[in-house]
Parts: C-alpha cells; structure tokens; sequence
C-alpha cells in the first residue's frame, strides 16, 4: 500500500498534469466545428457580422463555423451558454456594446460580463447617430439643444424599449447636454423610425444603417454622429463633440469572446485568423454594407473596453434613475 506522503505526491503529479496537457490540446485545435453564439435573434447587426466573420474565418482556420442565435434577457441567455461551457475553444460568443449595458439594466446577471470571458478581439465598429424628422427646425445637434433648453420639457426622444442600448445611448446624450427631455419606447424598431417620420418623438440614437433609406429617401435627417471622429460614410454630419460636448464617444462595436480559461494558444490563433479575414476586401464590403467597419483591436484592448464600459454605462443608468429589470 502506498503511505501517505507517495499518495500526496501522487496526488500532486496528477493535478499539475493538465499545465502539461493543454498546449497539445490547443495545438490540435481546431479539430471539429466551432459554434458562435449570438445573443440576439437573425438579421441584426450582431448576427449579419457573426455570419460574414465566421464565414470567412472558417476558411482560414480549416474548420466549420456555425453560428447559433439564442435570443433573449438582453443577450444574457447566449452569454450564460458560453461563459459556463466548456473551455475547449468550440464555443464563442459575439457580442456588441449591448453586452456591458446590459450590466446595468439586468438585475442579477449570471455571469461577469468581463471576467468570465476571455476577449479575442473587437472585430467591427458602426456609428450610432442622432436622427430627426426631414422638417425638424434644427439641421444640427446644437440648434437641438438650444430648443430643448429655451423650451424645457418639449422634447422627447424614442427608442426600442426601456434599458435597450439605443434608450441608454440617448439618456448619456440627455445627460451630458444638460436637456430635458421625456424618453418614450416603442417594441421595435420600425416603430421608432415611424414615430420619427411622423413627428410623434422629436428624436432618436440608432445605428446609422437602420435609418440609412429614411435618410436616403429625405423622410428623416442624421444631426449627429457619436463617434469620436467623422464618420467614413458620413463625411459631412458632425461629430457630438464638433457639437459642443468634450468627450464624447460612443462606438458600436461588435467583439468575439470565448470563455475564461481557453488555453490563450487558441485565442491567439482565433485573432490571428481575424487579421487575415478583416484584412479581405470582401469582407470589408460586407462589413460595410451593414454599416460597419472592420477594426481589428488585441484582446487586452478589447477587455479595457469591456471594463470601461461597464463602469460607465452602470453609471449613466443610476444617474437615470432607472432600476435594473
């Protein structure tokens, strides 16, 4: 029989076996298909951008990429899946900033949004832009905020339900331009575009791409973009910092994560597949059609992003007032 102090070293042999044993493993990775879970349903910004990278991506790394929408709870239903999986590298999640906000708005989340993943990269931004109807008498967000702040109460603003990213992107405008305005919600959508048309909300924050044919057919007007520089397909619109408020940015950005404690050979080997794809000129069309540019950041930029986020949409909700639900 063995004594105490060999089965103690026994012991101790088999628990550091696994440090030994996983960089064969992500060596042989990948070696079935891999699955990217998207917390929303099909035809959205996330899951056009999960499908047009896991296309292109499963030709670089010689693999199958299926891509699985799991809506619901504000993303948190795909996220629980993949931050209590396995830790294998065939289970990934594609995430916008509605991942951090719904820190904020969703009461009891069931998992970290920043620790128990870890961030591969950002992987493409849009522009989320301040949009009005065609004869609002302001051509500028400027002129917006003079109205609202020579007629107190006036203004309202629209988006598709309460604590969406889209309500908490305008209650940060709200908040940092000083104005008062009342926000009403809508199910979805179409319903705030045509609210908008109809002059039953004074104006919205969307993506630029979901109001890009109202814009194109003349029936709304972008005022505003909220990205720290002018947009590329948006030359002539100012920023909301050309417009007065210092410091102002909010990206809409789109990042693939896997769970914590993916041997990093796998995420290095993920995001040096995405430098490939992102640098492909049909993908970059791709991209855009969707209103999205590719930008690749490493996986240390892209948990600094997640952290920050965090703090500062947890911020703007309690400013609000707003309970998480």
């Amino acid at each position: 029989m063995l004594d105490r102090r060999a089965c103690a070293l026994f012991a101790l042999v088999l628990a550091s076996t696994p440090v030994f044993i996983s960089p064969v493993a992500a060596e042989d990775w990948p070696n079935r298909p891999i699955r990217i879970l998207v917390g929303f349903g099909a035809g959205g910004g996330t899951d056009v951008t999960s499908r047009i990278i896991g296309d292109a991506l499963s030709e670089v790394l010689g693999q199958s990429i299926v891509v699985e929408n799991k809506p619901g709870a504000g993303g948190t239903i795909a996220g629980d899946i993949v931050a209590k999986g396995a830790k294998d590298g065939y289970n990934a999640l594609m995430v916008s900033v509605a991942h951090t906000v719904a820190t904020a708005t969703i009461k009891a989340q069931p998992y970290d949004a920043v620790n128990d993943f870890a961030p591969v990269g950002v992987v493409a931004n849009s522009a989320f832009v301040v949009v009005v109807r065609k004869d609002f008498p302001a051509d500028n967000l400027r002129d917006l905020i003079a109205i609202a702040r020579r007629e107190p109460g006036k203004l309202n603003y629209g988006s598709v339900t309460i604590g969406s990213t889209q309500h908490i992107t305008a209650e940060l405008l709200r908040q940092r331009s000083g104005i008062e305005a009342q926000h009403i919600s809508f199910r979805t959508t179409p319903e705030v575009v045509t609210a908008l048309m109809r002059g039953d909300v004074s104006f919205g924050v969307e993506l630029a791409h979901a109001v890009r044919g109202q814009v194109q057919s003349g029936d709304l007007k972008i005022i505003a973009v909220m990205t720290a520089k002018r947009w590329p397909t948006l030359p002539d619109v100012p920023t909301v910092q050309e417009s007065g408020i210092s410091d102002f940015e909010v990206l809409g950005w789109y990042g693939l994560l896997f769970p914590a404690g993916v041997a990093p050979e796998i995420v290095a080997k993920t995001h040096a597949g995405l430098a490939k794809v992102l640098s492909r000129g049909s993908v970059h069309d791709q991209l855009e059609h969707i209103g999205a540019l590719p930008s690749l950041s490493s996986p240390e930029e892209f948990r600094q992003l997640l952290a920050s986020e965090v703090v500062k949409w947890r911020a703007v909700v309690k400013a609000a007032g707003l309970e998480p639900s």
